[in-house]
């Protein structure tokens, strides 16, 4: 006996693309801004090309390779991978100042189209932080006469 309906389709699988630090850039309205590295992403993860991301937030694909190059940027490039669909590497972060108060970014996708995205302060990269500048200090006490 055939069913009357054809067969379903299996829905193509996007990759996962883990939450990611932004690249410290300049504050420029024209540049690499967290919402504009976070929509290639997004973008880079729904087509599968760079060029085609690149477009969709209007930036060249030159500059998103020197993104990418830069240092600081190994988060960002760990994501870039996942992105195509490379397996997803664990990237630690050095300038804990900047992660503690700019905070991850996690992509939101529905039915398998990049939506937008969340960003809130890390509070483990905050207090990691603040642990470690209260050791760096801890021999100062002298110093300010406490």
């Amino acid at each position: 006996m055939q069913p009357d309906s054809p067969p379903a389709r299996r829905a193509r699988r996007l990759p996962r693309v883990p939450p990611f630090y932004p690249v410290p850039t300049r504050a420029r309205r024209d540049g690499w801004t967290a919402a504009r590295q976070a929509a290639f992403l997004g973008h880079l993860a729904e087509t599968g090309s760079v060029a085609g991301a690149c477009e969709a937030v209007g930036m060249s694909r030159k500059s998103a390779y020197q993104l990418r190059a830069r240092p600081g940027a190994e988060n960002f490039a760990a994501a870039w991978d996942a992105a195509l669909g490379a397996p997803v590497r664990k990237v630690t972060v050095d300038d804990l100042r900047f992660v503690a108060f700019e905070g991850l970014i996690r992509l939101r996708f529905f039915r398998g189209r990049y939506r937008g995205f969340s960003q809130v302060p890390d509070r483990s990269a905050l207090l990691r932080f603040l642990a470690r500048l209260d050791r760096a200090t801890r021999g100062c006490d002298d110093l300010f006469g406490r």
